[in-house]
Formats: C-alpha cells, structure tokens, sequence
C-alpha cells in the first residue's frame, strides 16, 4: 500500500480530480500555498496498492501542464528604489511523494 502526495496547481485541481475519480482513485484534497510564487495549490493524498501507483501518476501528469507566466519581480533601481519588472516563470506541473503505508483503515 502506498499513500501518494501529488501538489498541482488549482487551475488543474478539478481535471485532476476528475480523472482521478473516473477511473476509481480516492483523494482527499487539502489547499495548500507555493513558497516561491505565493500561489494557490491543491496537495492531493491517493492511497492505493502498490501496483496502481503508476496509473496514478500517470493521470496527474496528463492532466498537470507546466505553462510559463509572467509575475512581477522587483529589481533593485538606483540609490535604493525598486522598479517592478515582469518575469517569466514556469508554473503547474505537480511534485509527487509516494509513501508507505503501514497501515489503512477506511471507517
């Protein structure tokens, strides 16, 4: 048994979800926040055998597009003034965890 921990980003949360749920995969969904982007998340946590891990990781990253975005960045100006600039960043995607599970009881 292993407990997957898949984070996307919310604007692929509901595709995810949805595959995941077509094909018979259970997943509780927590909000979580990125460190570097300050932006929104879903983690993901998917028990299930070991022989389904694959499947379930498979799903996710069809459905979890990396695309780049354009965010502000301040950028030092000057005698200590900052002029925000725009960057290009990569977002989406998903980072996966996979776990053992000791045990797993649904009540």
């Amino acid at each position: 048994m292993k407990l997957i921990y898949a984070i996307v980003s919310n604007d692929d949360s509901s595709a995810v979800s949805s595959a995941l749920t077509k094909v018979g995969f259970f997943a509780t969904k927590l909000s979580s926040t990125g460190g570097f982007l300050m932006a929104g998340n879903t983690t993901f946590m998917i028990c299930t055998e070991d022989e389904k891990v694959d499947e379930a990781i498979s799903i996710i990253a069809q459905k979890s597009k990396k695309r780049t975005q354009m965010v502000p960045s301040p950028a030092a100006y000057g005698m200590g003034g900052y002029t925000p600039y725009p960057v290009e960043v990569t977002v989406g995607g998903a980072t996966i965890f996979v776990t053992n599970v000791e045990r797993f009881e649904k009540i």
